[in-house]
């Protein structure tokens, strides 16, 4: 274990937005190094979804930082409360998943996360709710939550201050519907702290409202509170939203390196120094100084991010290979190899290229999309520009097609 006090705080403070209560973290600390005793630190993942990608890193990286100084971390995996779903940032009340669903997902969580944390026992630990929600394990210890544990634990938390969260207060004022598991979730996020006796809770600041149940449950049982660590949530490629599959702007860690360093390398400049800090263990201050300076252009600086990603998740050679396949693309203005030819049927002579591109959905989504690019001057037909939205292609051969930084090969067939 690091002994170093301030060195621990340094590395456990990086990219973090808030910190309760930072001296009751520091006292945590200095007693877990005089006993030699680590800090039990927890973060949970309701497998809602099959796939990790970067957004749910951004945990996971700051629990590898409490592994590397010697602290133990918690993987536990919500599939009691993915069941229930979370309401944390939710205007609607979100779909309820099966438990055939949830298992499927929770199989596919723990392998991808250890992509990032070190499995070892001594600072590394998985844990599932439903073990003591509803039914444990074999060997596991615990006991099924039952009737008289339902009572007690509701008795610990008003209704009144269940509904003070922000998310709850927007519902109410537009009338729309709150569940009662909705409500009884934040209990059952705060009674993980108290199974698991957690020193320590990692969350995005979405779940600043049931870490905080969870210091007030430890207190109620008798425990210590939680030092409660958020961490900023992850914009995703639109650079507006928060990072999720459902809106289609993640970066899955399990997708292939082509792709992975395709959506890199469409960031913005700005939202590429948060991904810089919250994704790598670079000195931001370094990288912004030299772009400032001149001395790195940040284009490059973009190559940089997208061939650290590339490699943690795939190999420094898969990184290279894509840096040189997006330099070749790009600066030499030459076309990928490996684009695969998509066939169109038509009943006619020719196709206008706003129908043909808005049919090609892994291109552009609408219409209307395709009009606006073409009007920004970023779709592109055989190397040539387009700026006529009524530009026909005739039937009967193929056309490399590229809109910004996204390609495809068409083959063109008359019926």
């Amino acid at each position: 274990m690091e002994k170093n006090i301030d060195k621990q705080l340094e590395l456990i403070k990086r990219g973090t937005v808030e910190i309760i209560q930072l001296d009751e973290l520091k006292k945590k600390l200095e007693r877990a190094v005089k006993t030699n005793k680590p800090l039990v630190v927890k973060a949970g993942f309701d497998p809602t979804a099959p796939d990790i990608h970067l957004g749910h890193t951004v945990l996971l990286r700051k629990m590898r930082h409490f592994q590397d100084l010697g602290h133990k971390v918690i993987f536990l995996v919500g599939d009691a409360t993915a069941l229930v779903g979370d309401p944390s940032g939710q205007n609607v009340t979100r779909k309820v998943l099966s438990i055939e669903e949830v298992d499927r997902n929770s199989r596919t969580y723990v392998n991808q996360a250890m992509k990032i944390l070190r499995d070892d026992p001594s600072v590394f630990e998985i844990r599932h709710n439903r073990d003591w929600f509803i039914k444990p394990t074999s060997g596991s210890g615990d006991h099924p939550f039952g009737f008289e544990q339902f009572i007690e634990l509701s008795q610990k938390y008003t209704v009144a201050r269940l509904l003070e969260r922000d998310d709850f207060e927007k519902r109410m004022a537009e009338n729309r519907p709150i569940s009662y598991s909705e409500l009884f979730y934040p209990l059952m996020q705060g009674y993980d702290s108290v199974k698991l006796c957690s020193d320590v809770e990692i969350g995005g600041t979405d779940q600043k409202f049931n870490m905080l149940v969870g210091r007030e449950l430890q207190e109620s049982y008798g425990q210590a509170r939680q030092v409660v660590i958020s961490m900023p949530l992850l914009e995703g490629l639109d650079g507006v939203n928060k990072m999720s599959k459902s809106m289609g702007n993640y970066v899955g860690i399990n997708e292939s390196q082509k792709d992975m360093f395709g959506k890199l390398m469409s960031l913005s400049d700005s939202l590429m120094m948060k991904y810089y800090e919250l994704l790598t263990d670079v000195d931001i201050v370094k990288v912004k100084s030299d772009i400032d300076s001149g001395m790195l252009h940040p284009k490059d600086a973009k190559i940089n991010l997208a061939k650290l990603i590339v490699s943690h998740y795939h190999s420094e050679e898969a990184a290279e290979k894509q840096a040189e396949e997006f330099d070749r693309a790009f600066k030499d203005k030459g076309f990928p190899t490996d684009i695969p030819i998509t066939e169109i049927r038509i009943n006619a002579e020719k196709v206008q290229i706003i129908g043909l591109l808005s049919d090609l959905a892994k291109i552009l989504s609408s219409r209307g999309e395709v009009k606006r690019k073409i009007q920004e001057g970023a779709v592109e037909v055989d190397g040539s520009r387009v700026s006529d939205g009524n530009l026909e292609l005739p039937a009967g051969r193929e056309y490399k097609i590229r809109v910004g930084k996204k390609f495809a090969k068409v083959f063109i067939k008359k019926c």
